[in-house]
């Protein structure tokens, strides 16, 4: 098999692409900003049919779930703030303020998973015995 038919290789090349995608699409909502009517947009996220769950697993109802609230608790972490927005006066949704947030976390995203794509080589360059 090669490296590149690996799926944690494939995942991560996906990924990066997919945070590649994102920025084009939120330069873009930056750009027309001050355009009338311009709906700002975005790009769904990759989404990726991995079996194993990693998170911690209830063995007794008396336990916390996972996401630790309950009830209305559960509301206030579960709110979807990308359905809050304002809409200026020509009638354009896009506020530089949060696309420039979106642009920060997106480059910082797209760097972790650069930086694991390059560990993971690292570690089978490791193990196949070649250096460098």
């Amino acid at each position: 098999m090669a490296i590149g038919e690996m799926p944690l290789f494939s995942m991560l090349r996906t990924k990066m692409k997919w945070h590649s995608t994102r920025q084009n699409v939120l330069a873009e909502n930056v750009a027309n900003a001050d355009v009338p009517g311009y709906r700002g947009q975005d790009v769904a996220e990759v989404k990726f049919n991995v079996p194993v769950s990693l998170g911690p697993q209830r063995t007794n109802p008396m336990h916390i779930g996972a996401g630790g609230a309950t009830g209305d608790q559960a509301d206030l972490f579960n709110r979807n703030d990308s359905q809050i927005f304002e809409i200026t006066p020509q009638g354009n949704s896009v506020s530089l303020e949060d696309e420039m947030i979106k642009v920060g976390q997106n480059q910082q995203d797209y760097q972790a998973v650069a930086g694991l794509y390059q560990s993971s080589l690292g570690l089978l360059r490791t193990a196949l015995g070649k250096r460098g």
